[in-house]
């Protein structure tokens, strides 16, 4: 026998908290004075009796939902862990939520799920990089959403890119390692060369060599995902040459310590015998025994500053004129260089 499920309802809320329907929706929806008593005698009953609000119900009604959109092109590493941490805490103050998909750095695969996520009429969407399709960008403007894209300040925003420039880490990386007096330098990336933040640093880094007349024996760019054992492997293929580098640029972190853990594994002094610097600034490099030189980034700072910006009420949102907010970098000088 199939018996029917009812449930709770702002009515059954407002009987038995004692008070109006009208009350329950304001405390639900975070509008008007309430005073706190009556405030958790509401959120105590709704709990009670499993109440659960249908916010899609509320956004189909006014054509928006307290959802905000974040795509992101991968939760491999801590690296958008910290960004998406950013995030859901400027999202939380505000009374949004982020509903969020990977797209693998895909193009491909951020055109389907920009369409998809978009169909859940968000307030807002959040997007790494500035680069996306016609298809994407399209869609974006039909939906008529605020938009921010995060991570990258190098070219021309939909509306503000919160993040900082690709292009001068790369430089200040090759400055650094150049100024070391290192003069033969190999890459070591990831992800087939799709992550095309990562390829700005690299044009960058390359163009920085190329004025001080130093060389870049190759840039050896693995299919696999970025990892540290990725990067221990590359770095094994890359030292076994006959043509050996003075130093190896990684495109993040990960790979660099697996770079790290190669050359402690084989005695292969650093950065004697070859400097190796990373990107990123993670904080499990505080627990290597040797010091990576790097990049350092604020995911988080980037995260919650998008968060601010696109919850906004929008009046606030000045989409006529596109901005960049750049939050910058920092060069950690380590022992591998």
């Amino acid at each position: 026998m199939n018996t029917k499920v009812t449930r709770p309802t702002m009515d059954d809320v407002a009987d038995k908290a004692g008070v109006s329907q009208m009350t329950v929706s304001r405390v639900m929806n975070g509008k008007g004075y309430i005073s706190k008593e009556v405030r958790d005698r509401v959120k105590s009953a709704a709990e009670e009796i499993g109440y659960v609000q249908n916010r899609l119900a509320r956004g189909l009604r006014s054509e928006k939902t307290p959802l905000i959109a974040v795509v992101l092109p991968t939760l491999g590493n801590s690296v958008f862990n910290d960004v998406l941490s950013g995030i859901t805490d400027a999202l939380t103050d505000q009374g949004c939520r982020p509903v969020f998909g990977v797209t693998e750095y895909s193009l491909e695969k951020e055109d389907a799920l920009v369409r998809d996520l978009l169909s859940w009429r968000p307030s807002g969407i959040i997007l790494a990089g500035l680069e996306h399709s016609d298809v994407t960008r399209k869609a974006i403007a039909a939906a008529g959403v605020h938009v921010a894209e995060i991570m990258d300040i190098d070219g021309a925003p939909i509306s503000v890119a919160i993040g900082l420039s690709q292009t001068a880490a790369g430089i200040a990386t090759a400055k650094h390692m150049l100024a070391k007096g290192h003069r033969r330098f190999v890459y070591a990336g990831s992800q087939s060369g799709q992550d095309l933040r990562a390829g700005k640093r690299l044009e960058g880094f390359r163009q920085t060599l190329r004025e001080a007349g130093a060389t870049l024996l190759s840039q050896d760019i693995s299919e696999k995902p970025s990892s540290m054992m990725e990067g221990r492997r590359m770095t094994s293929d890359i030292l076994a040459r006959p043509v050996k580098p003075d130093a190896i640029y990684y495109s993040n972190d990960d790979l660099a310590t697996g770079g790290i853990m190669h050359c402690l594994s084989e005695a292969i002094r650093m950065p004697q015998d070859i400097a190796l610097a990373g990107f990123n600034g993670l904080p499990f490099l505080d627990a290597l025994p040797v010091r990576l030189t790097t990049i350092q980034t604020p995911r988080y700072e980037i995260g919650k500053q998008a968060g601010k910006f696109i919850s906004r009420p929008s009046d606030d949102h000045s989409e006529s004129s596109a901005r960049t907010i750049d939050l910058g970098f920092k060069l950690c000088e380590g022992q591998t260089c």
